[in-house]
């Protein structure tokens, strides 16, 4: 692997190179919530609805690691800009998924995603970059950390049963 790794700006002709990098999530976040994520398939197209909307728009961006013309990792970013009066004036550069194959895991692949995308955000005017990690993807946590990120909030989730199988005290 003496070739070096290439990174560019990703645009619809990619749509079933994302969806098969895609996959990686699928597999991870399937793995450990079955309850709520599909599993990885072989008909990457399945997808291609999903991640259109990640390539498509001024306030949006997908980014493509490539080693070798073949495609190793991806990102996605979006830039929003929150309206209340309860919260003070941002423009928020929120980072969608990261994918990195596992083969170039380790290269500095996903730091170079992160500082791109941020890059970007930071072009189209945000002044804060946030992002959702699950707790058990603790090697993306560990990403985010080195790369200065910290825990902010927390999402809480409870499932809800039909009225049916209420417990009766």
């Amino acid at each position: 692997m003496t070739e070096p790794i290439s990174y560019r700006r990703a645009n619809i002709d990619d749509i079933l190179t994302v969806c098969e990098l895609g996959q990686i999530l699928n597999a991870v976040h399937h793995q450990a919530r079955p309850d709520i994520y599909a599993d990885a398939t072989a008909e990457i197209a399945r997808d291609k609805l999903h991640w259109l909307s990640s390539l498509e728009g001024e306030d949006r961006a997908a980014f493509l690691a490539e080693h070798g013309g073949t495609a190793v990792g991806f990102i996605t970013v979006q830039v929003v800009q929150p309206v209340s009066p309860l919260l003070q004036p941002s423009i928020v550069g929120r980072i969608g998924s990261i994918a990195v194959l596992e083969r170039v895991r380790g290269r500095g692949v996903g730091s170079a995603l992160m500082r791109l995308a941020e890059e970007w955000a930071r072009e189209k005017g945000a002044n804060d970059i946030r992002l959702t990690v699950w707790a058990f993807n603790e090697n993306a946590v560990d990403l985010y950390r080195e790369l200065g990120y910290e825990i902010r909030a927390f999402e809480m989730g409870k499932k809800v049963t039909a009225a049916g199988d209420m417990p009766v005290a």
